[in-house]
């Protein structure tokens, strides 16, 4: 019956001298007990004097149980009026003399995983898995299943300790059982549970046709992801049809797209589950019955010289006057532009405003003609950057701005970076991208010239460009320094 006064090294230390005075007075208590006993015992009314203190004694300890189970449910209330331990918060031995303990937030010690992993489709398959997790301090904050046939893909969402490598979390999830395991970080937008998820990201599709891509990417995780048109810019050649209701094929699947060509997803760490391959098909029959869409705001700007110019969003419909364009600008304009033969301008035009290769925003005058051109492309898992502006609208400010909204749209839809391919000469372009303020990678290759931008220290917009919000802009403030 010894006492713990301290704790050293996470164990107990008992005191020896303690353990010696509680036997002494365990063996005072005997003897005085049995003094008193053959006092009373011997008296004239000894023996009925020790029945009724037993039953005194009985009746005593019976209400102490009964109170003490009545009552032991309320919380403990502290002398010293501190407050309790904040929710989120543990408390452990700090090693010193007095056993206190310093808090320590979950947040600063913790971090979020997604991982995915195969087993047996069985009883207590599942459990031995969490057993694993939690024999580790891995806590469980969401889970999917995906059913197939020779057994059950299971998603988590984890927050594990910051020290514990994910290989120690792999290594006991394969001894669970666990196969085809595959995790990497998360984020704060992995919180949300997938219905919202997929509400969301239905909800940006139906808005805007160009978001589709995105939507797809979000929703599978890292992939690439291909449109191909029905038949090939510059080639006429028709592209390889996909089946109308879509083709899985492991870490490959193939979608009609709605225009008619074919948008190939493709995620070669990781198998599709017919659960992913039928959220994606729903998002891109979504898309399809919809039809072409784009938003309608636009933003009013005045150039430093005075002229008005409005900013749109630009898609198919303005085919014809993008084409008018192309006949107004001269070959070198073009040739910087495209990179190749100017007679083949017009036939990307179709492609490029087309909303499932990207976004495209155009420049037009007070009088409705259109006199500049920015293209935003998806391109598989990268995303590209281009700008045409008419010869006699030049230098005078609209290329940085277009390429500052191209760029605070691809922040938006949380690209890593963004590139544009032109001419090592055209330093037009590479002003325009030099005005971004951001940091920029050069490559040049037998005269062409990629500059790459990052954008992990880009700010984001506060609301999506062109969200059929119109904005009008005071002069002089609606351009930047760069040149087109």
């Amino acid at each position: 019956m010894s006492d713990v006064t301290r704790a050293k090294h996470g164990r107990p230390v008992h005191h020896w001298r303690r353990d010696v005075v509680e036997l002494a007075a365990l063996f005072t208590a005997v003897a005085v007990a049995d003094g008193v006993a053959n006092l009373i015992g011997h008296g004239p009314d000894g023996p009925a004097l020790l029945v009724t203190s037993a039953v005194i004694l009985a009746v005593t300890a019976g209400f102490h149980t009964w109170w003490a189970r009545r009552h032991g449910h309320a919380p403990p209330t502290s002398d010293t009026g501190a407050p309790p331990l904040a929710a989120g918060r543990v408390a452990g031995p700090s090693g010193d003399e007095e056993g206190t303990s310093t808090p320590v937030t979950v947040a600063e010690t913790t971090v979020l995983w997604r991982m995915r992993t195969t087993v047996k489709d069985a009883p207590g398959s599942l459990a031995a898995l969490c057993m694993a997790l939690a024999q580790h301090q891995v806590d469980i904050l969401s889970l999917q299943t995906h059913p197939l046939a020779e057994g059950t893909v299971d998603e988590f969402l984890l927050r594990a300790p910051a020290e514990l490598a994910t290989t120690e979390i792999t290594r006991n999830v394969a001894r669970a059982g666990g196969t085809e395991t595959w995790i990497e970080r998360a984020d704060a937008h992995d919180l949300v549970d997938a219905p919202t998820r997929v509400l969301g990201l239905a909800t940006r599709t139906a808005l805007d046709a160009s978001e589709l891509p995105l939507a797809l990417r979000q929703l599978l995780g890292r992939c690439t992801i291909r449109s191909l048109p029905a038949k090939s810019p510059g080639s006429g050649r028709a592209a390889e049809g996909a089946p109308v209701e879509g083709a899985l094929e492991d870490t490959v699947m193939r979608l009609r797209a709605p225009e008619g060509g074919v948008i190939t997803v493709e995620r070669p760490y990781l198998p599709f589950t017919p659960t992913e391959f039928a959220r994606a098909r729903a998002l891109v029959e979504l898309d399809a019955r919809l039809g072409p869409r784009i938003p309608r705001g636009q933003d009013l700007l005045t150039l430093p010289e005075g002229n008005a110019i409005t900013v749109r969003r630009a898609d198919v419909s303005d085919l014809e006057a993008a084409k008018a364009m192309h006949e107004r600008c001269s070959p070198r304009t073009l040739s910087m532009r495209y990179h190749g033969p100017v007679g083949d301008a017009d036939r990307y035009l179709n492609h490029l405003l087309s909303p499932s290769f990207g976004r495209t925003l155009a420049v037009q005058t007070a009088s409705g003609r259109i006199v500049g051109l920015g293209h935003l492309l998806w391109d598989g898992d990268e995303t590209e950057v281009a700008l045409l502006v008419e010869d006699d609208w030049q230098r005078r400010g609209i290329g940085g701005e277009l390429i500052g909204r191209l760029v605070a749209m691809a922040v938006e839809a949380r690209c890593e970076s963004v590139y544009a391919v032109t001419q090592a000469s055209n330093t037009g372009m590479v002003s325009a991208m030099r005005s971004l303020g951001l940091p920029l990678d050069y490559q040049i290759e037998e005269g062409t010239l990629v500059i790459t931008a990052r954008l992990e220290a880009a700010p984001v917009t506060s609301r999506l460009p062109y969200d059929q919000v119109q904005a009008q802009v005071q002069p002089g403030t609606g351009t930047r320094a760069g040149r087109d």
